[in-house]
């Protein structure tokens, strides 16, 4: 009888050994993932002359930090193409910006890749999806159908994370080193660019988001927001705040912070989101669409003289 024994490391699943009789097989964790991106349209007019959508590149560069590579998921393509890089990547992340969460083509095209996520993790089919700020927000909204944003006006601010009771033990922090938790919690080490915020009270008063995301981290500023949540039955993950901006954005800002302590948190969530990518078997039908879907193929411009952003990935 074939027996299995089920192997976890500090860093996630690493494996599964499985022997029958003299045979010997181990399956490890997907040593070579793809994340993709979502752009969104060029909503900036100093941006317009390069390109009808962009994705800032210090998402890309966040995502590799933690050994991942990037597929850039442009709009206005049609679903076969997106059907087809959905199975090819193993998770997708939904980054900040500034467009509408009803209208715009950045939502319609997450709303794709978002039922396909749910439909895909209901079949035991892993795949994770990760929204920063607007991408957080836009999660709420795919989740209760309605937007519930709050003007709380928080734009360029460094702040700690309040922790709710049950955030130690959830699945994005709890196997964070004790020090790095206490810091997140203690120190002004997380950047807000946001003018709008999911409110506590909006979050408790709808039955669909109270029943899908456990509240992992708030804030308050005007109102009690909150600043991190994390899916219950999904590998679903929304932040208010830009993990992404500490390492790899330099505009001379109070709301970046470059301190060696901040520098760490960007690099354990992004190792967490990466590993949690690592858990979907997706792949590419050939060597070919693989590399043709990466985002090797795109150059950055270098838009620091006239944006937020250093560098920036521009598409038709």
């Amino acid at each position: 009888m074939a027996r299995g024994l089920q192997v976890r490391g500090a860093l996630g699943l690493l494996g599964f050994f499985c022997w029958s009789g003299a045979s010997f097989v181990l399956r490890s964790e997907n040593e070579r993932p793809i994340i993709g991106i979502l752009a969104q349209e060029t909503d900036f007019k100093s941006f317009q002359k390069f390109g009808s959508s962009y994705i800032a590149a210090s998402y890309v560069k966040f995502i590799e930090s933690a050994g991942a590579r990037v597929v850039p998921i442009r709009l206005n393509r049609s679903y076969e193409e997106y059907d087809k890089i959905f199975h090819g990547i193993n998770g997708i992340l939904f980054p900040g910006g500034g467009v509408d969460l009803k209208t715009s083509e950045f939502s319609k095209v997450a709303k794709i890749f978002y039922k396909k996520a749910l439909e895909a993790n209901d079949r035991g089919d892993y795949f994770p999806i990760w929204g920063t700020c607007l991408g957080h927000q836009l999660l709420a909204y795919l989740t209760s159908g309605e937007d519930l944003l709050t003007w709380t006006n928080t734009d360029g601010f460094t702040m700690p994370l309040n922790f709710t009771q049950g955030a130690k033990h959830s699945k994005m922090f709890q196997d964070f080193p004790e020090d790095i938790y206490k810091l997140i919690a203690s120190e002004p080490v997380t950047s807000h660019f946001h003018f709008w915020s999911l409110s506590v009270q909006n979050y408790t008063e709808n039955e669909k988001l109270r029943n899908f995301y456990k509240i992992l981290t708030t804030n308050f500023h005007n109102v009690e927001f909150i600043s991190t949540m994390e899916a219950y039955r999904y590998p679903i993950y929304g932040v208010q705040w830009h993990p992404e901006k500490n390492p790899f954005e330099w505009k001379n800002s109070t709301g970046i912070p470059h301190s060696s302590e901040s520098i760490k948190v960007t690099f354990f969530i992004a190792e967490f989101f990466v590993n949690e990518a690592r858990k979907s078997s997706h792949h590419f039908s050939s060597k070919k669409d693989e590399t043709d879907a990466l985002i090797y193929n795109f150059n950055p411009v270098f838009t620091g003289i006239f944006s937020s952003f250093d560098q920036v990935y521009f598409f038709d």
